[in-house]
C-alpha cells in the first residue's frame, strides 16, 4: 500500500459520510438477483388480464395493452406524483447546496439534467457520436417494487432501445426509437415481443457495430436467452444473428486483438443460480471479421471456445491486454484467469486481495504509448474502499477511495485521470434498506484519481444511481451519467409522459481551466494501419502538446470491457506547427481494431473535441 502519498481532508470525508434521507420504507421480498418476488403468471398471460368487453371490440392484444395501462395507473397511486416531484426538488436543492464547496477547476461540475425515454441499463457511444440506450419496458411504476420484467413470461417481457444525439440537444426530439426485432423466446408462450435483451452483454466489432448477446427469457427468477444481435450505427438498424449455443442472462463480452469477441458466463436457460461455463466466440472461426461499414453480420453463428470459464458469479470483468490475451477477473477472489485466444487454454492467476466483489468497476490502466498491461479493480464491496491492481500476474493494494461502494462506474478521461460516478451500498440499497429510494449523500459524490494514484472527492450528482447505472465519455470531453430505473422512477417529474429516464452531464476539471481548447482538424475516412503515421492538422499549433486515443464505452452493470487510453507519439511537426505526424499504436494487442476517439491536449491536459479514427 502507498496510502501515505495521498492526504485526505477530514472535512471532505465527513461531508461524504453525511446522509440526506427520510425514514426507511419497508423492504419488499427479493429474488437472489435483487428483484422482488412477483406473483406467478400463466404462460402467455400478462399480470393484468384483458377485459372481455374491450377484447370483443378492440381485439385481445389491444385490450391487454389497455389493462396494462390501468395497472400502471394503480401502481402510480401507490407512489403518487407529488412524492416523486418533492424528492427531485430536494435532490436538486441539496446538490446545489453541497456543490458550492467544490472548485470546478479542481473537481469539475454537473451541468444539465434532462429526461430520457429510456432507463439506460445498457449504453454505448457509437462512432457516429450518438449514444445507444437500451433496457426493458417497465411493468411497475412504484420504485419500492421491482420495475423490470425479471420473472415475467410473454409479451410484457420486452426490450426497448433509443438513440440520443447530443448534437440535437436535450429535448425529446433529440431521441429516436430504434426498436429491437420482435422475437420468440423459449418461454413456452409462443408470443412475439421486442427482444428482451436487457441484462445482456455487448462489445464493439471492428466496423463500429455493437454486438449484443443474451437477455432475459423470463421465469425461473430470470433465465438466459440465446439471442444474438448487431446494431448498425450507420443505418441505425438492428440485425439478428443465429442463436448462441446456450442461454445467457448477465454475460460479459470482450473484443480481442483479432477483432473476434469472446462471450462468457451468464445465467442459463435453467434460471437464476445456473451460470454457464461455456465460452463462445463471434464470429465463428472460418468466418470473416466485419471490418467495413457495409459488412453487416447477419445470420452468423458463434462457435465454442475450447476452454471453459466456470465463473460462479455473473458479469465477470474481461479485458484484452497488451500481451493479446483475455483476462477474466471474477467477482470471487479465487476466480481470476487468463485466456489464450490462440491455444484456447485457460491459465489461473493469483487470488485477488480482498473478499467477494459484487457489481463494481474495473479499469485497464493507461500505460503511455503501449496498450494496457495492468487492471485496477475498484468497487463491489461497500466495506472495502481499497483498490487492487493486477500487473504481470501480481496483485498490489493501491490507494483507497473515500469509502467503499458497489454499482459504481469508473471512466478513463482523455487526460488519463480516472472518474468514479454512481454507487450504492448494495443492489437497490442506498443505505436505508432495499427498494428504498432514500440515499446517503456519499453515494452521490464523485471521485477523481490523479496521475499519482491519489483520489479526491468531487461534486455530488443530482440523482443517486446504483444498480443498472451507467456513464460514458462523450467526444466533446463531457461525461454522460444515466441509469438506475428505481431512482429514475422515484424522481420522475411526470410519470405519465413516456420519458421514464434521465441523463445528467458532468464537465471534468479540464473544461474549467480557462482559455481556448485545442482544435483538431478533420481526418480522412480510412483505416489507419498499426505502426504507421497519421497526419493531422490543428488551427491552434501552440496548444498541441499531446495526442491520445480513447476507446468508446459500452457498459452495463459496472462492466466496461471496451475503454482504453493510449498516448500517440508526435513524430514531427510542420514549421508553423499546424500539421502533426502521429504514430499509430504498434499492433492490435495494444489497441484492438475498430473506432477510437482522437484528442489533442494542451500542456494543462485540456482536450480538443475528438475526431474518430479507425484502427485496422
Amino acid at each position: 500500500m502507498r496510502a501515505e502519498r495521498c492526504l485526505w481532508s477530514l472535512a471532505a470525508v465527513l461531508t461524504a459520510m453525511a446522509a440526506l434521507a427520510p425514514p426507511a420504507l419497508a423492504a419488499a421480498p427479493r429474488h437472489a438477483d435483487g428483484g422482488t418476488v412477483a406473483a406467478p403468471a400463466r404462460p402467455g398471460e400478462p399480470a393484468a388480464p384483458a377485459d372481455p368487453g374491450e377484447a370483443a371490440v378492440l381485439g385481445t392484444a389491444h385490450a391487454r395493452a389497455h389493462a396494462g395501462l390501468r395497472a400502471a395507473t394503480r401502481d402510480a397511486r401507490g407512489y403518487p406524483q407529488d412524492r416523486r416531484t418533492d424528492s427531485l426538488l430536494r435532490l436538486t436543492a441539496s446538490q446545489a447546496r453541497d456543490n458550492t464547496a467544490h472548485d470546478p477547476a479542481l473537481t469539475g461540475r454537473f451541468t444539465e439534467f434532462f429526461p430520457s425515454p429510456d432507463f439506460g441499463v445498457h449504453t454505448a457511444l457509437l462512432p457516429t457520436g450518438k449514444v445507444l440506450l437500451f433496457s426493458f419496458e417497465r411493468v411497475q411504476t412504484d420504485p419500492t417494487k421491482e420495475t423490470g420484467p425479471t420473472d415475467v413470461l410473454g409479451r410484457n417481457n420486452a426490450g426497448r432501445a433509443y438513440l440520443w444525439d447530443p448534437a440535437a440537444g436535450t429535448g425529446a426530439t433529440a431521441f429516436k426509437k430504434v426498436e429491437p426485432p420482435h422475437v420468440l423466446v423459449a418461454d413456452g408462450t409462443g408470443l412475439l415481443r421486442p427482444a428482451p435483451f436487457f441484462c445482456a452483454g455487448h462489445a464493439f466489432l471492428p466496423n463500429g457495430m455493437l454486438a449484443v448477446f443474451g437477455g432475459n427469457a423470463g421465469g425461473k427468477g430470470g433465465s438466459g436467452a440465446r439471442l444474438s444481435f448487431v446494431f448498425d450505427p450507420w443505418t441505425e438498424t438492428w440485425y439478428r444473428n443465429r442463436d448462441m449455443a446456450v442461454g445467457r442472462w448477465y454475460p460479459s463480452v470482450v473484443t480481442g486483438a483479432d477483432g473476434r469477441q469472446l462471450i462468457m458466463s451468464g445465467q442459463s436457460e435453467r434460471g437464476t443460480g445456473t451460470p454457464t461455463p461455456v465460452v463462445e466466440r463471434f464470429p465463428a472461426l472460418g468466418l470473416p471479421v466485419p471490418r467495413e461499414r457495409d459488412e453487416v453480420p447477419w445470420n452468423l453463428p458463434t462457435d465454442r471456445f475450447w476452454s471453459a470459464a466456470p465463473f460462479r458469479n455473473d458479469y465477470p470483468h474481461l479485458f484484452s491486454l497488451r500481451d493479446g490475451r483475455i483476462y477474466g477477473l471474477g467477482r470471487d477472489a479465487d476466480q481470476q484467469w487468463v485466456f489464450d485466444t490462440f491455444t484456447e487454454l485457460r491459465h489461473t492467476l493469483p487470488r485477488r486481495p480482498g473478499d467477494f466483489r459484487g457489481y463494481g468497476s474495473a479499469v485497464p490502466l493507461p500505460a503511455g504509448f503501449r496498450g494496457p498491461d495492468s487492471v485496477l479493480v475498484l468497487g463491489g464491496d461497500p466495506h472495502d474502499p481499497h483498490t487492487y491492481r493486477l500487473s504481470r500476474r501480481t496483485w498490489t493494494t493501491e490507494q483507497p477511495r473515500a469509502f467503499g461502494r458497489t454499482q459504481d462506474d469508473t471512466l478513463i478521461l482523455p487526460d488519463a485521470t480516472l472518474l468514479t460516478v454512481n454507487g450504492a451500498l448494495d443492489t437497490r440499497d442506498y443505505g436505508h434498506g432495499p427498494f428504498n429510494p432514500a440515499a446517503d449523500l456519499k453515494y452521490r459524490q464523485t471521485e477523481l484519481r490523479d496521475a499519482r494514484g491519489c483520489w479526491r472527492l468531487g461534486p455530488a450528482q443530482r440523482l443517486p444511481r446504483g444498480y443498472h447505472s451507467n456513464a460514458l465519455v462523450l467526444p466533446d470531453g463531457r461525461v454522460m451519467v444515466t441509469g438506475d430505473e428505481l431512482q429514475q422512477i422515484a424522481n420522475d417529474p411526470d410519470i405519465d409522459d413516456g420519458m421514464d429516464g434521465s441523463i445528467e452531464l458532468y464537465e471534468p476539471p479540464y473544461l474549467h481551466r480557462g482559455g481556448p481548447r485545442p482544435e483538431l482538424g478533420p481526418l480522412p475516412d480510412r483505416p489507419v494501419r498499426y505502426g504507421t503515421r497519421l497526419r493531422v492538422t490543428t488551427s491552434t499549433p501552440g496548444s498541441a502538446a499531446r495526442a491520445v486515443l480513447l476507446a468508446p464505452t459500452t457498459a452495463t452493470h459496472s462492466v466496461n470491457t471496451s475503454q482504453r487510453h493510449l498516448e500517440l507519439r508526435i513524430a514531427s511537426r510542420s514549421a508553423d506547427g499546424t500539421t502533426l505526424d502521429l504514430v499509430a499504436p504498434p499492433g492490435p494487442a495494444d489497441a484492438p481494431p475498430g473506432y477510437h476517439m482522437l484528442f489533442l491536449l494542451d500542456g494543462r491536459g485540456v482536450p480538443s473535441v475528438a475526431r474518430w479514427v479507425r484502427l485496422g
